[in-house]
């Protein structure tokens, strides 16, 4: 008899944006059309409906006892590091006799950066056709923003990669919460640096409160700046490069090639600021609208799933 593959487990992180939160679900709805051959679920951590919990529920009473979880998520922030894994071990205390592996966020990858050229393309049109026009644009790359280092890191990680090779005068980078320098800041900074012509481009998925957030503060700039030539593009978006993209994690996962960025977690190293964080065991997420039990199940001590005083980041389960 042929073992079936693994199931796949998408973990998002939430909006209060019905619309995100219904891309979201659409989006994992499409996943399970393109793969029959796969049980295909996903949940949020925070803030939306289903939580991680009833996906996972849904592919236990299916009959699933393996599966690999792949964060739909840009960068390897809170939730990645650590709110899922947690989430996942208490799963697992949850439905005894599952097995799963963890995959790795999605960005930044040259498939989703050629998704991010695209959407500037729509903006620019026939205004960014030749080299010498393109030198003349300056993208505003838009991250979430994180408390964690490593997350910010990785979105200048990802502006710089859309620089490299594609002729734009700059790419520039700022963050709609929790880390600086802020939109308005960001677009200062262009200006400083020389530019005319400016288009701020979110990195998010899908649209949501944060998105909204980002165009609503560059259209109040850009009014303050009429000298200035601001435009706004879409978020990345439903596109078959992103369904490609979770897959390919997914068959990391399962294969085992997990490549988990460990250099410079805040987890495990002493960066500058961030000294407390260091072994800090990681704990479920609480969704409001799971209905399970919150007994404090996931604080990973017994279990060694993502306690990362020893950080062995051991996510096949």
């Amino acid at each position: 008899m042929t073992t079936p593959p693994p199931a796949l487990l998408i973990a998002g992180h939430g909006t209060r944006d019905e619309a995100g939160a219904e891309a979201f679900r659409s989006f994992v709805r499409e996943l399970g059309r393109r793969h029959p051959e796969l049980p295909v679920a996903g949940g949020f951590i925070e803030l939306s409906p289903p939580p991680l919990a009833e996906a996972v529920g849904e592919l236990v009473g299916q009959g699933v006892r393996r599966f690999a979880a792949v964060p739909l998520m840009l960068v390897s922030a809170g939730h990645a590091k650590g709110d899922i894994p947690a989430a996942l071990a208490r799963e697992k205390e949850r439905h005894p006799g599952i097995s799963y592996t963890y995959g790795r966020p999605l960005g930044p990858h040259p498939s989703l950066l050629a998704v991010l050229e695209r959407r500037l393309d729509e903006v620019l049109g026939d205004g960014a056709s030749t080299p010498e026009e393109r030198a003349e644009v300056t993208v505003l790359l838009v991250g979430r923003g994180s408390t964690d280092p490593d997350a910010n890191a990785e979105v200048h990680k990802a502006a710089r990669l859309l620089w490299e090779g594609r002729g734009y005068a700059g790419v520039e980078t700022a963050f709609v919460s929790l880390a600086a320098p802020d939109v308005p800041s960001g677009l200062d900074r262009c200006v400083r640096l020389g530019a005319r012509r400016i288009v701020v481009l979110p990195y998010f998925l899908f649209t949501g409160i944060l998105p909204d957030r980002v165009r609503r503060q560059t259209r109040d700039w850009a009014a303050a700046h009429p000298e200035v030539e601001v435009g706004s593009a879409e978020v990345i978006g439903p596109e078959p490069e992103l369904l490609d993209l979770v897959m390919e994690r997914y068959r990391e996962a399962v294969a085992g090639d997990l490549r988990m960025n460990c250099d410079s977690c805040v987890y495990r190293i002493a960066l500058p600021g961030f000294e407390d964080k260091v072994g800090l065991p990681q704990q479920p997420h609480f969704h409001p609208d799971d209905d399970g039990h919150h007994d404090g199940h996931g604080h990973q001590d017994g279990h060694g799933h993502h306690h990362h005083g020893g950080h062995t980041h051991s996510h096949a389960h």
